[in-house]
């Protein structure tokens, strides 16, 4: 039998090198697409880890002159000048207090950008090439 000019060509009518080169434009497109999300989601991440990095040296900063100021409080403190002494413990207290919060919100942040993976990238191509395994044992 012969096909019917009128009628358009199936799926099951096309050539196998054309059904063959839209698939491999259709993957090609798709991994393009992944690879973006990837790379987006990889920058959003980096951000977070810098961002926490960054309050991570302030807060070793901050330690250190906690350091430096309960030292100070040491020193004055033999000397017995009563009144200098609390003044420097008090700032060396607060100024611990300001690391220890530092140190938290960067520890946050850290966490919150690992693992450093684009995990919603992975999923997606997981997604796809099950979908991809699905039609092709149709």
């Amino acid at each position: 039998m012969s096909r019917s000019v009128d009628h358009p060509p199936r799926h099951d009518d096309e050539p196998v090198g054309a059904l063959v080169q839209q698939a491999s434009e259709q993957i090609s497109t798709l991994i393009r697409q992944e690879l973006r999300l990837a790379q987006a989601e990889m920058q959003h991440k980096g951000k977070r880890l810098g961002l926490g990095g960054g309050l991570f040296g302030g807060a070793g900063v901050i330690g250190f002159i906690a350091l430096q100021g309960l030292a100070a409080s040491a020193i004055i403190a033999l000397d017995l000048i009563w009144p200098l002494w609390v003044s420097a413990l008090t700032v060396t207290v607060l100024l611990a207090v300001v690391a220890g919060v530092l140190a938290g919100v960067g520890k946050k942040q850290v966490s919150q950008a690992t693992p450093p993976a684009p995990e919603q990238a992975i999923e997606g191509v997981k997604a796809d090439v099950a979908e991809v395994k699905e039609r092709a044992h149709r």
